[in-house]
């Protein structure tokens, strides 16, 4: 057993909610449907959607690079 299950995940929502054009919150990075259901998932499904924002957020540095801009960030990947 990791570490990790040992504690809850808390959402990652740092109170900057705003979407950009990609369906994204541009504070935590998270889909409007990883929203929603936060706090219905499981702990698996938690894990999931902080890798899954690890990589948006790897994927906007990159691009930032280039355009300082969010809109690079692929069309919304995500559990649903």
């Amino acid at each position: 057993m990791e570490q990790l299950e040992f504690f809850t995940i808390p959402s990652p929502c740092i109170g900057v909610c705003e979407v950009n054009n990609k369906g994204y919150c541009k504070g935590c990075l998270r889909s409007r449907q990883e929203r929603l259901y936060w706090q219905n998932m499981t702990d698996a499904q938690k894990h999931q959607v902080m890798h899954l924002i690890a990589l948006r957020r790897v994927k906007l540095q990159r691009s930032s690079s280039d355009t300082h801009t969010q809109q690079d960030l692929p069309e919304q990947i995500g559990l649903f």
